[in-house]
């Protein structure tokens, strides 16, 4: 097939989608967490101050990333596997990390802390574009095609899973499944190996009291409204408050202290009830362009290295926002999961923003097929 290098520059259907849900994430961070750090800090712009802060950094790294060969990753994979493995057993060391709600998630670097599982989801994803393309005539292969991306997953889902953070690693594994499929994997290796993991994954759910108890709120919130059930109860009545049009920006009650994790977690309940159904279908409009230009630019990437870096980094993106508006909506069961580019910022919007960046160079260097 004849293929023609592309000179039209970056994407700029997926530059001006990353950019809209910046601005709507600054906008939705003051008014969602105003009153609560009033309350806590007495200082409303505590959160919004650190969200800017976060953006700017996040804007750095895309910026610095959209102008660096895609290709220099290559040779960056293993440095950044070892460095994020280091970082995963480094933050169960209390005298490297902070403990919150029970969980050890957080180093912390003077004034600031860094989620290490955030940088685990792009050093995965880094590493299997290189096996896929390394593998690329053996993936029918189970011993050297599919098995040692098997066991790479592996260990960084224990590490990760340690933490505890069930729902990050969850969502790395659904990427990495992806991407093997999308690669050409056997489906039978794909549907053995969740086969063979089921038992395991419903016992990791089933031994933390706190996990059995999220699963079991989510088949019936209502059946414990003020303790379990609480977070989707809540939840549903900011939507059930917004309608189709919302209360206004800024006039939402849920985040008076009802809504748990409004500015973080939850945001988007905190959309539909301030800006209704038209904004949260706005926002799901933006994350399906993300969605539509990344895998455009998967296909017509100039090399198989840069489809699957393409595929992965935009599979992440969408399957978390997705998981996280589903939590919203009573779909999925409570995870502690950011909204992507929306949510309160950090180290998920520093990886983000990152993995923009590298897909708007690989953008840069498309072929017409």
């Amino acid at each position: 097939m004849a293929q023609k290098h592309s000179q039209q520059g970056c994407d700029r259907i997926l530059a001006f989608a990353v950019a809209l849900l910046v601005l709507i994430g600054i906008v939705m961070v003051f008014s969602s967490s105003a009153v609560y750090a009033m309350e806590e800090y007495q200082d409303s712009w505590y959160f919004l101050k650190r969200h800017l802060l976060w953006v700017l950094l996040g804007t750095a790294m895309l910026f610095a990333a959209k102008s660096v060969d895609y290709h220099k990753l290559d040779g960056a994979t293993y440095p950044a596997m070892a460095a994020t493995v280091f970082l995963l057993i480094a933050v169960m060391m209390p005298e490297m990390s902070k403990e919150v709600g029970g969980a050890r998630r957080w180093i912390v670097i003077g004034g600031f802390s860094f989620q290490p599982s955030e940088l685990a989801k792009f050093a995965v994803i880094l590493f299997m574009a290189k096996s896929l393309v390394k593998r690329a005539d053996k993936l029918g292969n189970f011993a050297y095609g599919f098995l040692p991306n098997l066991i790479v997953l592996g260990i960084f889902f224990m590490l990760i899973l340690m933490q505890p953070d069930f729902g990050t690693a969850l969502i790395i594994s659904i990427v990495c499944f992806t991407m093997l499929y999308i690669a050409g994997v056997k489906k039978n290796y794909l549907i053995y190996s969740a086969i063979v993991a089921a038992p395991f994954l419903i016992s990791a759910v089933m031994s933390a009291e706190y996990r059995k108890r999220r699963l079991l709120s989510f088949l019936d919130p209502w059946a414990d409204p003020s303790d379990t059930g609480f977070q989707a109860v809540q939840s549903f009545i900011a939507f059930g408050r917004g309608g189709v049009w919302g209360l206004g920006l800024g006039d939402s009650r849920q985040k008076l202290f009802y809504l748990p994790e409004a500015h973080t977690d939850f945001i988007f309940s905190v959309v539909g009830e301030e800006l209704g159904f038209i904004g949260t279908i706005g926002i799901l409009a933006l994350f399906m362009l993300v969605l539509w230009r990344g895998f455009t630019i998967a296909y017509h990437a100039k090399d198989m290295y840069g489809t699957h870096l393409a595929t992965g980094l935009t599979l992440l993106v969408a399957i978390q926002a997705f998981t996280n508006m589903g939590v919203a909506v009573g779909l999925l069961p409570t995870k502690g999961l950011t909204l992507p580019f929306i949510s309160l910022g950090g180290s998920s919007l520093l990886i983000t923003m990152l993995g923009m960046g590298v897909l708007l160079n690989i953008s840069e260097q498309t072929v017409r097929r």
